[in-house]
């Protein structure tokens, strides 16, 4: 199948900043974009009951709207709408499987809407095999004109490969002309767990090595995109708050999930959830070995 970049729609303000967030995207990387409606009462045409005509024609010009909208915006963009009778979740996986990046619109920011967010979001950034970006209402360039032009933001671990992250996030800042951070949270500085009067000057050695291993793990992608701005950073602070804290303002964050996870069903690390739940920003989750 031709590459493609796909969102899933279901007329809600969230899905809609998904979508020209994903238009966006889409028209950067030089893909077609597809939206993606699935309803699993959706009836093959003709529908045989007045409730099954209806639920079509409601579906119908959900997609033409949002296919208007996007037309108008990106003249040049190839927009295919696709009516799906499946559940969401099953059919945004499936998506997910064949598409460079899957968008999803998301409302969970404060513990009383995260269940919205959990319906679809979580098992679907959770389960698919290719980036999943998740995007909140208010969060795009269209919607915040007045925001300033943001960075992307990295999210690192120093143990294990980043290659796929750090591969999707150089390709989204150069093709957006956008400046990268690559941000390390390390917990606590030693000196926070001595008393007052300690000597703190062993807290500049104690970092070091972080930061010599965040230099090592950017190196080759500073060689291989010599053009980009890139910086490193290494904070001493929980890698849950460094992150979320790193990436306000940015015009994306992106974040890892192992692909095999031990336990009965895949699940997100502390950094993935704390950047989903609190993230004030589109946040990319990269699947990665």
């Amino acid at each position: 199948m031709q590459p493609v970049v796909t969102v899933g729609l279901d007329g809600s303000p969230e899905s809609l900043a998904a979508a020209r967030w994903a238009a966006d995207e889409a028209e950067t990387r030089g893909l077609p974009l597809r939206l993606l409606h699935a309803w699993p009462t959706l009836a093959p045409e003709p529908a045989r009951l007045p409730g099954e005509a209806e639920q079509n024609r409601a579906a119908r010009r959900l997609l033409a709207a949002a296919e208007a909208e996007l037309r108008a915006a990106h003249p040049d963009l190839s927009v295919v709408g696709s009516l799906v009778a499946d559940d969401a979740e099953h059919a945004l996986l499936e998506a997910a499987a064949e598409s460079e990046v899957t968008v999803i619109g998301s409302r969970g920011l404060e513990p009383a809407e995260s269940y919205f967010l959990g319906d679809v979001g979580l098992p679907v950034v959770a389960r698919a095999r290719r980036p999943v970006v998740l995007v909140r209402a208010g969060t795009t360039e269209q919607e915040a004109p007045t925001a300033p032009a943001g960075r992307v933001v990295v999210a690192l671990k120093l143990h294990g490969s980043s290659d796929d992250l750090l591969d999707f996030a150089f390709r989204v800042a150069a093709a957006r002309s956008a400046p990268l951070l690559a941000v390390h949270g390390h917990g606590a500085p030693p000196h926070a767990r001595l008393p007052q009067e300690a000597d703190h000057g062993t807290d500049e050695h104690r970092t070091r090595d972080p930061r010599d291993r965040l230099d090592d793990a950017l190196a080759p992608w500073r060689a291989k995109y010599p053009q980009a701005d890139v910086a490193g950073s290494v904070r001493s602070d929980a890698p849950e708050r460094a992150v979320v804290q790193a990436g306000e303002g940015a015009v994306l964050l992106v974040v890892g999930r192992r692909r095999h996870r031990a336990g009965p069903a895949p699940r997100l690390g502390p950094v993935a959830q704390a950047a989903l739940h609190h993230g004030r920003c589109p946040v990319a989750v990269v699947p990665h070995d």
